[in-house]
C-alpha cells in the first residue's frame, strides 16, 4: 500500500469520524446515511403534524448533509490526480449489477435498522450490542460476497 493511499483513507476516516460527532453535537443526531436518505425524501410522512415553515427548516440540515457527501464524491473525482490520490475504476461492474447491488443495499439497511455508517461508525462508538452485531454482519456479508464474485 502506497502512503497516499493510506494518508487519503485516514484523512476520510477522520473527517468521517469527525462529521459525526459534530452531527451528535450541534444536531443530537447519529449520522446513519440510511436514515438521512429516508427522511430527507419522506419527510412528508414523518411531518404531516407539523406547519410547512417547520418542515423546511427542519429538513434543510439533512439536504446539505447529503450534498456534502455528493460534492466530495464529485471534487475529489476532479483533483484526484492533483493530489497524487488513486483512481477508482467504475467501469468494473455493469449498470444491472450496480442497480442490483443498490436494491440489496437497501433491503439489507432496511432489514438491519440502520447502514454501515449508524451502525459501524456512530453505534459502536456508542457501543450498541444491536450496532456491534450488525457491523458483524455487514463484514461477513461483504466478505462472502467478495469471495463469491472474485
Amino acid at each position: 500500500m502506497e502512503f497516499s493511499s493510506f494518508a487519503a483513507a485516514l484523512g476520510g476516516g477522520v473527517l468521517i469520524g469527525l462529521s459525526a460527532i459534530l452531527l451528535m453535537i450541534f444536531n443530537g443526531r447519529i449520522a446513519g446515511i440510511s436514515g438521512i436518505v429516508s427522511s430527507a425524501f419522506f419527510a412528508d410522512k414523518k411531518l404531516t403534524d407539523k406547519g410547512s415553515s417547520e418542515k423546511a427548516s427542519g429538513l434543510a440540515w439533512q439536504w446539505f448533509f447529503i450534498a456534502g457527501l455528493v460534492l466530495t464524491g464529485v471534487i475529489y473525482a476532479l483533483v484526484y490526480e492533483q493530489l497524487g490520490l488513486p483512481a477508482y475504476e467504475f467501469d468494473m461492474v455493469s449498470e444491472p449489477m450496480l442497480l442490483i447491488g443498490g436494491l440489496l443495499v437497501g433491503l439489507g439497511c432496511s432489514l438491519g435498522r440502520g447502514c454501515t455508517s449508524g451502525h459501524g461508525i456512530c453505534g459502536i462508538g456508542r457501543l450498541s450490542l444491536r450496532s456491534i452485531v450488525a457491523t458483524c454482519v455487514f463484514i461477513a456479508v461483504a466478505a462472502c460476497t467478495a469471495v463469491f464474485i472474485h
